[in-house]
C-alpha cells in the first residue's frame, strides 16, 4: 500500500497491517506505530484474538505480547523472538517458524498442527499443556526434551484438536515420518 501522502501522525494504527511493499511518509516510523509486519516493534501489544493469517513478522520484535487466542495460521515467523509471550489458545497451523525463539512463552493449548519448526527453540517455554505438534517438521532433535517434560502437561486432552500434548509428539516419531 502506498501511504506516502496520508497524514499518520496521530493517528491509531493498532493492528494495522503492512508488508514490505507498504510505504509511508518521510519521517513516520511504521515499524513503532503499532501496526503489524514484517519488523514491527510490538514487545507487550495486546494482539489477543487477532486475525494475523499469513502475515509476514519476520524480524518482528514481539517479546512479552499477548497473542493469546490469535490466529497465526501460515504466518512467516522465521527468527522471531516470542520470549514472555502468551500464545495459550493461539493457532500457529502450517506457521513457518524456523528459529523461532519461544523462550518462556506460555503455549498451553496452543495448535502447531504443521508447522515447520526447524531450529526452533521451545527448550525453555513455560508450559505446553494440550499444545498440538502434529504433523510439525523440524522438532526432530526437540522431541525427546519435549516428552520429558510432565505427565500433567503432556497427557492434557485438547477439545479442539481431540488428541493430547504426548500423542501429537509421539506421532512425529513413527516410522514414516
Amino acid at each position: 500500500s502506498n501511504l506516502s501522502r496520508c497524514q499518520l501522525e496521530g493517528a491509531d494504527l493498532r493492528l494495522a497491517r503492512f508488508d514490505t511493499a507498504t510505504t509511508v511518509p518521510n519521517g513516520f516510523d511504521l515499524f513503532t506505530s503499532g501496526a503489524v509486519g514484517p519488523g514491527a516493534k510490538l514487545n507487550g501489544a495486546f494482539l489477543n484474538n487477532a486475525d494475523l493469517r499469513g502475515i509476514d513478522l519476520r524480524g518482528a520484535v514481539l517479546m512479552g505480547t499477548y497473542l493469546s487466542g490469535a490466529d497465526l495460521s501460515g504466518a512467516l515467523l522465521d527468527g522471531v523472538s516470542l520470549a514472555g509471550s502468551d500464545l495459550r489458545f493461539a493457532t500457529l497451523r502450517g506457521a513457518m517458524c524456523r528459529a523461532t525463539r519461544f523462550g518462556t512463552s506460555q503455549l498451553d493449548l496452543a495448535d502447531f498442527r504443521g508447522a515447520d519448526l526447524q531450529d526452533a527453540a521451545l527448550d525453555s517455554v513455560e508450559s505446553i499443556k494440550g499444545a498440538d505438534f502434529s504433523h510439525c517438521s523440524g522438532l526432530n532433535d526437540q522431541i525427546t526434551t519435549l516428552l520429558n517434560r510432565s505427565a500433567m502437561e503432556l497427557d492434557h486432552w485438547n477439545p479442539l484438536t481431540r488428541g493430547t500434548t504426548r500423542t501429537s509428539l509421539e506421532s512425529l516419531l513413527s516410522p514414516q515420518r
